[in-house]
């Protein structure tokens, strides 16, 4: 042990006490219980450990012995351990901190990351609805131009026949006219009625957003396919009411030509004025746009057609299928039964039939005279002059001005007459002649009776 002094472990054995002669001689046969404690003893003394120390001595047990021993192992153990933990407690700590902050970096940069996706969706998402938005501004605009040009469309008239006479109800339906060449069918040249805004406020109320297959672009797709046929019925629209136009105008033309007459002479229109404007057509303008200025040039060549038309006597005189009895030209007088010259049509009817003027004018004769017996002349002006004879009845008087259609008086049997029936002339400039090509031009024009 320390501090000089002087200790002994040792693990002695037990001497056994020297045989006593005498007491062999006298005890030769121990008692077995004495025997047995002897033995424990023995035992006892043998596993046991002695400290010795300045000449003292101290025995021990081995479970203490060896508690001591776990004791001071431990004891090292856990020194050892402390005096690691201060010489690497920097290093530990470092690296704990260092792994923390490597997490909490890992953990703000997933945290960034999906922020940044969050924004990139929410940046799409913004942007797809400002491009929705902006088609949809398209498909309105769009829609209310399309309504815009269907109201447009609505103001164009039919160019049916202007000063055509129409059928009394008394009448009854017009009979096709056996003079010629038959009389053709008015045009329609206003096309087929557009879908406007009812149809197409209709399908975006039933798409918009409830579309089961395609989402809302398929929506907007349908809706801009709806649109373009819609456009493009409004373009052949447009297209038929130019072609019409047209047709009008060239038939008129030929009409005018084929009588004679001079096709860009129109009677004076009255209460209109202003400076020249030459119209200039923009290259810009879409389709539909150019499109309605020739429209509207075609269609100021028909009513100027129109105007000249409506004091050309090409319209029938009376209602109805007409019943020819005695043409124009040379035939046989029923009166002398010799030849001679007729200037006019006969057309049978009964006594008190009404007789309609074929143009506009101005009566110059409304009376008696001679062969003609009750007679109203007419002058449409441009040489045109028209007479009505064998009338029982006259309705108007010298200096009135006639309209289209208008009752001038009734058919009778008058003067130089075999029985009720009108006797129609048409004359330029005071020459008679057949009335036949005017009405058949007027057939031509669909200018019934």
């Amino acid at each position: 042990m320390s501090h000089g002094s002087h200790s002994q472990y040792r693990h002695e054995e037990p001497r056994s006490a020297p045989a006593h002669p005498a007491a062999s001689r006298t005890h030769t046969a121990p008692k077995p219980r004495q025997h047995h404690a002897a033995q424990q003893q023995h035992r006892a003394a043998s596993s046991d450990y002695t400290l010795a120390h300045g000449g003292r001595r101290v025995r021990i047990g081995p479970v203490v012995f060896w508690s001591c021993i776990g004791a001071l192992v431990i004891m090292a153990g856990w020194s050892l351990m402390t005096v690691t933990y201060f010489a690497f407690k920097d290093d530990v700590l470092t690296r704990l901190i260092a792994r923390q902050a490597e997490m909490q970096f890992a953990y703000e940069d997933r945290i960034a990351e999906m922020r940044t996706q969050v924004d990139r969706i929410t940046s799409r998402q913004l942007l797809d609805q400002e491009q929705i938005e902006q088609k949809l501004d398209q498909i309105a605009r769009r829609q209310a131009t399309l309504e815009s040009r269907a109201a447009t469309l609505g103001t164009f008239a039919d160019p049916t026949p202007t000063g055509s006479i129409r059928p009394s109800v008394r009448d009854g339906a017009s009979k096709p006219a056996p003079l010629g060449e038959g009389a053709a069918a008015p045009v329609n040249d206003r096309g087929a009625r557009l879908e406007t805004k009812g149809a197409i406020s209709a399908f975006v109320a039933r798409f918009t957003g409830k579309s089961a297959s395609g989402g809302l672009t398929g929506t907007l797709a349908r809706l801009n396919d709806s649109l373009e046929r819609v456009e493009t019925k409004q373009l052949t629209s447009l297209a038929s009411i130019e072609d019409g136009f047209n047709n009008r105008a060239k038939r008129m033309r030929g009409v005018l030509t084929e009588l004679g007459l001079d096709a860009g002479k129109a009677p004076p229109a009255e209460a209109t004025g202003g400076p020249f404007v030459p119209v200039r057509i923009n290259q810009d303008q879409n389709t539909f746009e150019k499109r309605l200025q020739r429209i509207s040039v075609a269609r100021s060549h028909v009513e100027r057609l129109n105007k000249t038309m409506v004091s050309v006597p090409v319209r029938q005189p009376l209602h109805g299928e007409l019943d020819l009895s005695s043409g124009f030209g040379v035939r046989v007088d029923p009166f002398f039964r010799r030849p001679a010259m007729h200037t006019g049509l006969d057309f049978r009817g009964d006594s008190g039939d009404p007789v309609r003027a074929t143009a506009v004018g101005t009566v110059t004769h409304a009376g008696w005279q001679g062969g003609y017996g009750k007679l109203v002349e007419i002058d449409h002006g441009n040489g045109l002059s028209t007479r009505y004879g064998h009338l029982s009845e006259i309705g108007v008087r010298v200096g009135q001005s006639i309209k289209i259609g208008q009752i001038i008086g009734r058919i009778g049997s008058t003067g130089r007459s075999t029985g009720p029936h009108l006797h129609y002339e048409t004359r330029v400039d005071g020459d008679a002649v057949d009335p036949h090509k005017f009405l058949r031009a007027g057939a031509k024009l669909g200018f019934g009776s």
